[in-house]
């Protein structure tokens, strides 16, 4: 990935602190602009950048804000913790994790390879809220189904195993797919939004996938088409963008769902640089109910950068190259036994 900015921000502002389940507090005299065909206008590069966790810390289970100093402290932390860029890159919830927990040197969820530094990261916005969840209550996933435990053991059983051949690797590794909804944040989590009268295009940085959803009211594909990142449709409901999805494929994996998965997601322009986007993810047969995540997705001047996954395949080819050379020393060993 190309390198943006690394400075982290903080933003402390009450429109976030506000949030519910559905909206977060706006400006009721702010009006979204239109497209020439009378749609809001959600056109442009929006960021997902935000250093708020998907699931709210334990450390934090009764407390749904923080407050500005508490923030403010956070932010100052993760300012110090990775100001040089040298370190190991913080993926994900773990700029506030490691902000939170006050570490002093941060090291990579990857510790047998090695990962990226912090060079290569992009900026965080800070707000009050200790969750992007914002059903359950609680600011967490809901518990898990037996059948979605016993499919998360095997797949981590079969991780620990070398790789027999690609298809032993993650959609991820093999380039693929990176699957929809994307909620990371800070690492080629940018997207772009084009509109025509009767489509909508979500252009995602990650793998340039390109989700092409229809608006003309035409109904979903058959039950036995199933796609990498399922089968959008859209409408619209007053100035919010609907969009459901489902028809996923049974090789897909969304946090562990995958071909019984429902997603909806909402799109509402709350200002002239915020487009809240809310995901509601079902799936009977891995989650006891469905949750909502609310993101507050970003305007940026910044484009979406090429993202080339590992040309010609080279990492792949390491990677079982690897696998046959740990296979030859494990025989040799037995050998000699």
């Amino acid at each position: 990935m190309a390198r943006r900015s690394l400075h982290l921000t903080v933003v402390l502002f009450a429109g976030l602190a506000l949030v519910t389940g559905t909206a977060a507090a706006q400006d009721d005299s702010w009006k979204a602009p239109r497209t020439a065909f009378g749609h809001p206008d959600l056109q442009g590069v929006w960021a997902n950048n935000n250093a708020t966790p998907l699931q709210r810390p334990q450390a934090l289970a009764d407390r749904e804000f923080l407050t500005d100093e508490e923030v403010a402290t956070l932010q100052s932390h993760a300012e110090e913790l990775f100001a040089l860029d040298a370190g190991d890159a913080a993926f994900g919830d773990s700029v506030f994790t490691a902000a939170l927990n006050a570490v002093q040197n941060f090291s990579s969820r990857d510790t047998a390879t090695g990962n990226y530094n912090q060079f290569w990261m992009v900026e965080r916005d800070w707000d009050n809220r200790t969750s992007l969840i914002v059903d359950p209550p609680d600011g967490r996933l809901p518990a898990r189904t037996a059948a979605a435990t016993m499919r998360a053991e095997v797949a981590a059983a079969k991780r620990q195993r070398h790789a027999i051949w690609t298809d032993d690797r993650s959609l991820g590794e093999r380039c693929v797919s990176f699957g929809a909804p994307r909620l990371g944040a800070g690492y080629n989590s940018y997207y772009q939004l084009f509109q025509t009268p009767d489509h909508v295009v979500i252009l995602m940085e990650m793998a340039h996938d390109a989700r092409i959803i229809p608006l003309d009211g035409r109904p979903h594909l058959n039950d036995d088409v199933r796609q990498w990142l399922g089968d959008s449709r859209g409408y619209w409901d007053g100035d919010t963008l609907v969009v459901e999805t489902r028809n996923y494929s049974p090789f897909a994996n969304f946090m562990g769902a995958a071909e019984h998965l429902q997603i909806t997601e909402r799109f509402t322009r709350v200002s002239e640089d915020v487009l809240q986007y809310e995901v509601t993810a079902s799936d009977p047969t891995t989650w006891e109910r469905p949750w909502t995540a609310m993101i507050p997705l970003r305007s940026s001047p910044d484009a979406i950068y090429e993202y080339a996954c590992h040309e010609g395949n080279i990492g792949m080819e390491g990677i079982l190259a690897g696998a046959r050379r740990m296979e030859a020393q494990e025989a040799a060993a037995a050998a000699s036994r």
